[in-house]
């Protein structure tokens, strides 16, 4: 039951105030003589008298307590473990046995005053037992529970009815967590081993390099058929490219049978691993596996050119190959000789230099049109530099200056490392040419030069991003110094590398000249994940615009072709398209901008997880750990009754939950109806009595 009361914290003496302040305004104002008789005027100033000590009274401050009663039932959850495991390998009698006992058993728990929910690995859950159907492709017992837990956290949880086979693919185990509820299993599912064999896993990289080949590793697991031999076959798009045939060995329930591919073309492959079924196997639902890969053309080739040898040569190299994506071949002239290879991108150190010398591999970046960063320093020629076009001019005068490094705030193209600002103002000053710098206008500005504590608007390190490649420009040698001094103080000059890994990707990536750009959140998904994609739009300048209607197709590995319609928006809503099943899928997408016909296109995969058609065994014991952890036992469908009576043996309480909240008595509105309510009768008393 709610209820009321009145907190005051004052003397006693401060109400007698209140009644005296009442009393003289009461005896002032109805003293004299009146029109009215005596018996009004002592009802006219009773009135007055109460109001005025009322008024006086509130003034105080009082508070008011009130607290709110809650009654909650007992709740029963009844989960329910709806894989595919369950309705796959469990006595289809005894689960519907199962669900016709649970759904009996939740109605004669409402009857006697117990509320109830049903729960699944799903999002949504039916409302009925018998409705559910087993299609969840993982099975994460430890999830539900949690869910559950947290879900009826301060509501009377009674305890949770678990229907399960105890099989866990997902998660950790149950048994390891704490829960504050009694769980009650109900097992299904059988736990004879079965005579099976299947493909239990495969070993591969998922990215390679076209032309090389890969390992692939079938990881073969067998119940029951020691000493028969299988074949595995590889296939790619349903032909067999490979295929071996494996003893399989009494002693040794799981081997591994190696596979050589070759990577050929470009893009994602598609692989299925299968093994050929065995007279008398209990199921062939997991005797297939597929293997998706990324095939990419080989390794980003950066050539270093130097004017002569440099501490820097080493520490730019060191940097570069962090990214096992990146490999290095180095070039001085009078040391080595330049090889004629199809480099990426380039690195020009002190090149074009004053003197003879570098001219070659100056040619080569010409004739190749390759992005390059060029780092100058004291054998610089600037004039030669100057006439490259490569988005700065520099003017010196032969002298140098001591600069620190300080990040442009402006610069989007890569995010800097985080500590990046704390990590540059580490780094020991280093020798830039002293003079005036003017940036090109299609020139992005990374680092700014710092001299003392002044920040100058003069670049350190700036970006060209006009045309069809890039070009990037350090004003300054001995840069490693800083990779040194980093080392020094962190182990891992993580900041230095990825500056220099950053600045490689960027000049090595094409330019982006796309104005429509179509693409899915995610490179890979499984065949329950739900499928979105993200679109951007662009003028004629390359500024994003929105409301653009695109339209989508998806092309799968069957030819089958579906399409869908949305616009773009500045929130990335794009378009979710639901889940597919496993394989590789191909997508294009369209839109009229501006009158102009665009076009993008991609691929991506979804990967079949087949995880609950590997393991036919149930796990009883684990249900049962789970019971003994909350003090409970296991039950199985024949045992429904029992576990009926065990529920309502129990004699759960309803729970009273109160709510207690402090208001000041001048809050309430009520009081101020009533105040104005009695000044109203007093002040209609007097005029009806000829008051002036």
């Amino acid at each position: 039951m709610d209820s009321f009361r009145l907190i005051t914290t004052y003397s006693p003496w401060l109400l007698l105030v209140c009644l005296a302040a009442g009393l003289l305004y009461a005896w002032l104002l109805y003293s004299k003589r009146t029109p009215w008789p005596k018996s009004v005027n002592y009802m006219l100033a009773g009135l007055r008298f109460v109001v005025v000590s009322f008024l006086c009274f509130l003034l105080l401050g009082p508070l008011v307590r009130y607290v709110a009663n809650t009654t909650v039932e007992p709740t029963i959850v009844f989960a329910v473990d709806n894989s595919r495991s369950v309705s796959l390998f469990s006595d289809s009698v005894q689960l519907q046995q199962a669900e016709q006992g649970l759904q009996a058993l939740r109605e004669k728990l409402q009857s006697e005053g117990y509320k109830t929910e049903v729960r699944t690995l799903a999002e949504q859950s039916p409302q009925d037992v018998t409705a559910i159907q087993y299609a969840a492709e993982t099975s994460n017992l430890s999830q539900l529970l949690s869910e559950v837990q947290d879900d009826y956290t301060g509501q009377n949880l009674a305890g949770v009815v678990l229907l399960s086979d105890g099989i866990v693919n997902q998660g950790i185990s149950p048994t390891y967590a704490n829960y504050n509820f009694t769980i009650y299993p109900v097992a299904v599912g059988d736990t004879v081993p079965k005579k099976d064999v299947l493909v239990a896993s495969l070993r591969y990289n998922k990215v390679n390099y076209s032309g090389s080949r890969f390992p692939l590793e079938v990881e073969l697991q067998q119940e029951g058929f020691g000493g028969t031999q299988a074949t595995v076959a590889l296939q790619e798009n349903g032909k067999t490219i490979d295929r071996k045939t494996v003893t399989l060995n009494p002693d040794q329930p799981v081997q591994q049978v190696p596979f050589q591919v070759l990577a050929g073309g470009l893009g994602k492959r598609h692989y299925e691993v299968q093994v050929q079924p065995l007279q008398g196997e209990f199921t062939t639902l997991n005797n297939t596996k597929h293997a998706y890969i990324d095939v990419v053309k080989g390794k980003i080739k950066v050539l270093i050119a130097a004017a002569a040898p440099h501490p820097d040569i080493s520490a730019l190299r060191t940097a570069i190959e962090t990214n096992e994506n990146y490999e290095t071949e180095l070039y001085i002239p009078g040391l080595n000789t330049l090889k004629k290879q199809d480099y990426d991108v380039a690195v020009l150190h002190q090149l074009p230099r004053r003197g003879a010398g570098g001219e070659d591999a100056l040619n080569l970046v010409r004739q190749k049109n390759l992005p390059a960063l060029y780092i100058l320093g004291p054998q610089s020629d600037l004039d030669a530099y100057n006439r490259l076009n490569v988005g700065l001019n520099i003017n010196a005068s032969g002298q140098t200056d001591e600069v620190t490094a300080v990040a442009s705030g402006n610069f989007t193209t890569f995010k800097l490392p985080e500590a990046a600002s704390e990590q540059l103002e580490q780094y020991p000053p280093a020798r830039v040419p002293y003079g005036e710098v003017r940036i090109a206008p299609n020139t992005e500005v990374v680092l700014y030069q710092q001299v003392g504590q002044v920040r100058t608007t003069k670049p350190l390190l700036a970006v060209q991003t006009a045309g069809d490649k890039r070009n990037a420009t350090l004003l300054a040698s001995g840069t490693w110094q800083w990779r040194i001094t980093e080392a020094a103080n962190n182990e891992q000059p993580a900041v230095y590398n990825e500056l220099i890994t950053n600045l490689i990707q960027l000049l090595s990536a094409p330019r982006n000249k796309k104005r429509l750009n179509v693409y899915p959140t995610q490179e890979e998904y499984t065949s329950s994940d739900e499928i979105r994609f993200n679109a951007e739009a662009y003028n004629e300048a390359l500024e994003p615009i929105y409301g653009q209607n695109i339209t989508l197709s998806v092309t799968g590995e069957d030819e089958e072709t579906k399409r869908f319609n949305f616009a773009n928006g500045e929130n990335q809503s794009g378009v979710n398209i639901g889940t597919l099943p496993g394989g590789r899928y191909t997508y294009t997408a369209s839109a009229s901008i501006n009158g102009q016909q665009q076009q993008d296109k991609g691929e991506f995969v979804v990967e079949e997880l087949q995880l609950e058609a590997l393991n036919a065994v149930a796990d009883h014991n684990l249900l049962f750990q789970l019971a003994s952890n909350t003090n409970s036992k296991l039950y199985y469908p024949a045992q429904l009754q029992q576990l009926e009576q065990d529920l309502l043996g129990a004699d759960h309480k309803d729970v009273i939950y109160s709510a207690e909240e402090l208001q000041e008595l001048v809050d309430l509105k009520w009081l101020f109806f009533l105040i104005l309510g009695l000044m109203c009768v007093e002040w209609f008393v007097r005029k009806y009595n000829g008051s002036y």
